[in-house]
């Protein structure tokens, strides 16, 4: 395992959720990333942003771990859930909110609802 592989092992294990993403979750660098860490952040997910744009070998390693070839890329619990087409679907569905509520990762039903309400 390399150095960049390790370093995507030990954070997706280490953190109840993480997103791997070009920028951050306080400054998203593209309409995929932003999409997913605003649903995040409205929802009130205490999650670990990475910045893949910071280091080439984890932009690549995310992609070979998760055998998934786009970013942003989401991690529940070490679980990997989908990038951005599929955490919007799941959260429009509901099934973001069972999953969560399965791993026992905090959010706000309310703000889960809202989301729905305005997108219905």
């Amino acid at each position: 395992m390399s150095d960049a592989q390790s370093k995507i092992d030990e954070t997706v294990k280490n953190n109840d959720v993480v997103l791997f993403m070009k920028g951050t979750k306080s400054m998203p660098q593209c309409g995929f990333s932003s999409r997913v860490a605003g649903v995040l952040n409205y929802m009130e997910i205490d999650f670990q942003d990475v910045n893949v744009l910071d280091d080439a070998d984890i932009r690549q390693g995310i992609k070979d771990y998760s055998d998934w070839p786009t970013i942003p890329q989401l991690y529940v619990k070490g679980e990997f859930v989908g990038g951005c087409d599929i955490v919007t679907e799941m959260t429009l569905s509901g099934e973001l909110d069972e999953m969560l509520k399965a791993k026992g990762v905090a959010f706000d039903a309310d703000k889960a609802d809202e989301i729905r309400k305005a997108n219905a």
